[in-house]
């Protein structure tokens, strides 16, 4: 398990030296289906807090390169031959940094559940406001229907 304030501190000093370009952060977000996002029209690199959390310092550092080397090349170039030469010379081994069990183990941690009448759930970390927008199951319809909509309960695991 990683501590996230010491990680952080680790993240600014990485970024401060392999970012050539001045202005970038660092910064934690809630995401809970990706370790890390290089936002550039921010210049903010930001990692879900809940999976650095329960990654080793190595899983979570790999996630900060990958990150890194997308700043590094710019926008454009995506995971293609550009990025992934510039992600391994600065030290970024090439392996994946999630894994549906990580999102397994986060997703249990969430407040709410919704739920659809075939018995399909997904996570909730905020509860639905009343007037929000009903919404349906996608693995029962790819479109909107009524006859799956998801019903919002506590989660009691």
């Amino acid at each position: 398990m990683t501590d996230t304030t010491a990680f952080a501190a680790l993240a600014r000093k990485t970024m401060a030296e392999l970012i050539p370009a001045a202005g970038w952060t660092f910064g934690w977000d809630r995401a809970v289906r990706r370790n890390g996002q290089c936002v550039y029209s921010t210049r903010t690199i930001t990692m879900s807090r809940s999976l650095t959390e329960i990654a080793t310092d190595a899983e979570a550092f790999q996630t900060l390169l990958h990150e890194i080397a997308h700043a590094r090349v710019g926008a454009g170039h995506g995971h293609g031959r550009v990025w992934l030469r510039e992600a391994r010379s600065i030290g970024y081994t090439g392996h994946r940094t999630s894994s549906r069990e990580e999102y397994d183990k986060v997703a249990m941690t969430a407040p709410y559940i919704d739920s659809c009448p075939n018995g399909h759930t997904r996570p909730r970390w905020r509860k639905k406001p009343s007037n929000a927008r009903a919404t349906s199951c996608a693995q029962c319809s790819p479109r909107f229907d009524r006859r799956y909509l998801f019903t919002t309960t506590v989660n009691t695991v």
